[in-house]
């Protein structure tokens, strides 16, 4: 088992739990090493070495494992997305089944889409409360066409750095601003050196949940299930990762964290700096991606189109005698 999960959080929990429903389940025939906390490296290498065979199954954030499906960084793109109950909605109908079938063709089997909520901005000396105030900004992103596309947009000094480099290069000056899911910015370090964080809810923070398909293939059905059943639903995991970014913001004090939150006036603003990005975007995937992406839109329509129960009509007063 292959991850970068950091100690002490609810994904380090997830997996270790993991372990114990599948080996309990198996009745020991099925027996894991847990290298879930960086232990092969970066996220790089642990695709390199699901690709050799050394490790069958892994968690790869979204943006590396489009450097193997180049289309799930469609999913990326900026204000995609309205809401969490929409989000939820075109995955399960929709991106799941679609990205098993992508991933199957690559060599992946696909177990599960690992929700880390929205992306948020972070920055050191002055919340960014709308798109001008990163203008010029020393903006780290990561390597990724989405991020730089983003960043390209709201017009940004941009940085391209590891997540590794983020505190190092915070406490030197050479970045003054980024973007993370609440969990990575408030509990891995980045919260003490930039301390405002502002809500702007403008992409997703995701990752996934896979297993080398050559190895998967020569499992039995029995084991497959276990395996499969074993990890937390995708539902579950929503309402955990949730539930753990509400904790980090109720406890925004206590870690120093000041937490910015937008007027819909202001929302408007960062929607129209970005409104080009979406297509910008999927001409830069090419592949699928236009096709994943109308299908994205038909699944959004599906959904506000859903219909409404009306209120029960009132009942007949009772006649008066």
């Amino acid at each position: 088992m292959g991850g970068t999960a950091f100690r002490g959080t609810a994904g380090e929990q997830q997996w270790m739990d993991f372990q114990r429903r599948a080996e309990t389940a198996s009745k020991g025939s099925i027996r894991m090493k847990m290298l879930i906390r960086g232990e092969l490296g970066s996220e790089e290498q642990l695709v390199s070495a699901l690709r050799r065979g050394r490790v069958q199954y892994a968690n790869l954030s979204a943006l590396v494992a489009s450097t193997i499906v180049p289309e799930i960084s469609v999913l990326y793109a900026p204000y995609l997305f309205n809401d969490e109950a929409e989000t939820d909605f075109v995955f399960d109908t929709y991106l799941t089944r679609e990205f098993a079938q992508l991933f199957a063709r690559r060599g992946l089997e696909f177990i599960v889409f690992y929700d880390l909520g929205f992306q948020q901005m972070w920055s050191r000396k002055k919340p960014l409360l709308v798109p001008a105030d990163a203008r010029g900004i020393r903006f780290r992103v990561s390597a990724s066409k989405s991020a730089e596309i983003f960043g390209r947009a709201l017009k940004a000094d941009l940085i391209p750095l590891g997540f590794a480099e983020i505190i190092p290069s915070l406490q030197t000056g050479l970045i003054e601003a980024g973007e993370n899911g609440v969990t990575l910015y408030a509990r891995t370090g980045t919260a003490a050196e930039a301390p405002h964080l502002t809500m702007t809810n403008h992409g997703l923070a995701l990752s996934l949940i896979v297993a080398d398909k050559r190895w998967w293939d020569r499992q039995t059905p029995a084991h497959q299930k276990i395996l499969r059943d074993s990890f937390p639903t995708a539902k579950w995991l929503r309402e955990a990762t949730r539930a753990e970014i509400a904790n980090d913001l109720r406890e925004a004090q206590k870690l120093k964290i000041q937490v910015h939150r937008l007027t819909p006036a202001q929302r408007a603003e960062w929607v129209r700096a970005t409104a080009g990005t979406q297509r910008e975007l999927l001409q830069e995937i090419g592949g699928d991606s236009e096709r994943i992406y109308n299908g994205i839109l038909t699944a959004k329509r599906a959904f506000a189109s859903r219909a409404v129960p009306k209120p029960a009509a009132p009942k007949p007063a009772a006649a008066v005698r």
